[in-house]
């Protein structure tokens, strides 16, 4: 699990401090659509982050939210989460990275995008960022089947994420791969197929997240409308029983589960109850 990884890794506890590029994404500025991903929330899926004028503001902010649980020793890894994080001119990617890297405590930088996102300029910005600390990118997979991609208005090919895992990869970057679970459509079958394959693809690490139907996106006009269901507790905790085992023993779950904004969440509703999921997730880990 990752607290156990980056406890190994940087020798202290590491928390990950949310933050704002400030960016959009293909799928939102007509590039590839207007109305975005089905499910993505009208702040990009960056609903916790930090907002402020400056990237140290932000750090600065989000370190206060998380002074309690942080303690005089921890270090941070600086993750800029909503949108698509690749999207922008390399000379402005290049400005707010080093920003975040240079920023007091920080020991890496987590940076979430899409895979068609990834020109050769700003690969080529990630790999000497990644000499000077360590650099991980995060994908937003979802789903390895292309019915599911369509519905969800993902924007991009398989072969598009595994191009740019390969590049990731070659420049010695850690790759974290996103997968949502429960899909509308999908069955357990398809879901162990996309784990399998983002582990068979050579992720280094995963995001585990349980579908969630919040207010103002188009998946909750299809969840009113009675087209899809989702999972209870017990039924989630039996899906990640057969999703885990198709991972690699060496990859870093770095989620699996996740919770919306509650002003926003529409179900499932036990997601908000963030004692009872983590002790059932716990207990299968345990197992």
């Amino acid at each position: 699990m990752l607290n156990s990884y980056l406890r190994e890794k940087f020798g202290c506890k590491v928390m990950k401090l949310a933050i704002s590029g400030g960016m959009t994404c293909p799928t939102r500025d007509g590039t590839k659509g207007t109305r975005g991903c089905i499910f993505c929330s009208g702040a990009g899926s960056g609903d916790f982050a930090a907002h402020g004028n400056s990237v140290t503001e932000q750090i600065e902010k989000a370190k206060s939210l998380v002074a309690k649980k942080a303690g005089e020793d921890c270090k941070y890894i600086a993750y800029f989460q909503d949108f698509t994080n690749t999207y922008a001119p390399v000379s402005y990617l290049e400005r707010i990275f080093t920003e975040a890297m240079n920023a007091p405590d920080v020991v890496a930088l987590s940076i979430a995008t899409r895979p068609d996102c990834l020109p050769d300029d700003v690969l080529s910005l990630l790999s000497v960022l990644n000499t000077q600390k360590p650099v991980w990118v995060e994908l937003g997979l979802q789903t390895i089947h292309e019915r599911t991609a369509e519905y969800i208005r993902r924007g991009y090919p398989l072969s598009v994420y595994d191009e740019a895992v390969y590049k990731l990869k070659s420049i010695g970057t850690e790759v974290i791969t996103h997968m949502i679970l429960c899909l509308p459509g999908e069955t357990v079958d398809d879901m162990m197929q996309t784990a399998k394959y983002i582990s068979d693809t050579g992720s280094d690490g995963i995001k585990l997240q349980l579908l969630h139907v919040l207010k103002g996106t188009d998946l909750a006009l299809d969840y009113e409308k009675g087209l899809f269901t989702l999972p209870t507790l017990d039924e989630y905790i039996e899906i990640l029983e057969k999703v885990l085992p198709m991972l690699r023993e060496d990859i870093v779950i770095h989620r699996l589960t996740g919770d919306g904004a509650k002003r926003d969440l529409i179900a499932p509703l036990w997601t908000g109850d963030k004692k009872r999921v983590l002790g059932a997730v716990n207990k299968i880990l345990r197992q």
